[in-house]
């Protein structure tokens, strides 16, 4: 006899891959429904970027067959609702489940085209995504989205102004860049460009999202410490490129948010401009920067590696148009898709430990 008890003691079995748990225990296992010779149930994944959502439904196949009979029909649906370590008060930017800071110890490693694609990546997999571009000396967002020129609009709650984000290809995004004109210089002190910051975060109407990317000028500033001060960050990731002088810098980066005061966990390291790989021969890979950098220091550092980005003309030219690389259909593309998976990934591992984020306090 088929019963409700019996699917979820089989599903009982079934192992999450990254949070070592089973699924009914997690929570994952919704709306059972049993008909004559089939079964039909969903699962919820903490991410709908999750890499292991096809070995998840035949684990969970193979499961329920098991215990109830090998001739069932089992059809496995798939949602997700993206976890978060947020304190449920929260009063800053409430309706936001993760937010990610995206540095690197130096200019010029391609941190912005990072974000950009992960941001589309994060979208196109299903989760609701936005974008600071924190970057206020050098904000490069709106021209990698083709939004040069657009303005936002401003509405009203409470009798208080709110910044309305520029929607381009899904994303919710804000920058300096849209509201000052192009060919001027941002010429600001410090304490100017963290104002400029934490407007952005506090008198914006972001609304829901499950991913809300934060592209950080190079190095250490002001504007770290401003967003580590102002909202709970669920994470860093650090981009670098593989020579030592980048690798240099990336411990920097590294060590301020590791400082035992600030205390922000690394998400892991994207190694970008990896290899070279010319566009008629697209088997082949030349190490320009050198080899491995980024490998090793994810090694030293206890880091995942999240991902390695070739450097490749597609790239540079996806940028320079406003349309991110991520959105055209080659192995550029898949680079940027399966790096988008793995950290969702390891947001949802790093949400699972239990430790709430929090805003950081830093005494003078």
């Amino acid at each position: 006899m088929i019963n409700e008890e019996l699917i979820l003691t089989a599903l009982g079995t079934v192992e999450e891959p990254d949070l070592k748990r089973d699924l009914v225990s997690l929570g994952m296992i919704r709306n059972i429904q049993i008909g004559v010779g089939q079964v039909r149930f969903t699962v919820v994944l903490t991410t709908p970027a999750c890499p292991l959502k096809e070995l998840i439904r035949h684990r969970c196949e193979a499961a329920v067959k098991q215990y109830a009979g090998a001739d069932v029909e089992v059809i496995v649906d798939l949602t997700a609702d993206v976890t978060t370590a947020r304190a449920g008060n929260a009063p800053l930017l409430p309706g936001v489940k993760n937010i990610i800071a995206i540095a690197s110890g130096k200019g010029g490693v391609g941190k912005s085209t990072v974000t950009a694609n992960l941001a589309v990546a994060l979208h196109r997999s299903g989760a609701k995504v936005g974008l600071i571009d924190a970057d206020i000396y050098g904000p490069s967002i709106p021209t990698m989205f083709d939004a040069e020129g657009m303005q936002p609009l401003v509405t009203q709650r409470d009798g208080k102004n709110f910044i309305v984000p520029i929607r381009q290809y899904g994303i919710k995004m804000l920058s300096i860049g849209f509201l000052a004109p192009g060919d001027n210089a941002v010429v600001w002190r410090g304490p100017m460009a963290s104002s400029a910051l934490r407007q952005f975060i506090t008198d914006t109407e972001w609304g829901d999202l499950d991913y809300l990317l934060i592209d950080l000028p190079p190095g250490t500033s002001d504007i770290h410490l401003t967003l580590v001060q102002t909202v709970p960050v669920t994470g860093a990731v650090i981009v670098t490129t593989p020579q030592k002088v980048a690798l240099a810098d990336a411990r920097r980066g590294m060590a301020m948010f590791r400082q035992p005061q600030i205390n922000v966990p690394i998400l892991g390291i994207v190694e970008n401009m990896a290899y070279f790989t010319p566009a008629e021969l697209p088997g082949h890979k030349y190490y320009i920067f050198g080899q491995g950098g980024g490998q090793e220091l994810a090694r030293q550092y206890d880091v995942p590696l999240l991902g390695q980005i070739p450097l490749v003309q597609g790239i540079r030219e996806a940028g320079d148009f406003g349309k991110p690389a991520v959105m055209s259909d080659d192995l550029t593309a898949q680079a940027f898709k399966d790096l988008a998976q793995v950290l969702a990934q390891h947001v949802s591992i790093r949400n699972a430990a239990g430790n709430k984020t929090k805003v950081v306090e830093m005494k003078a």
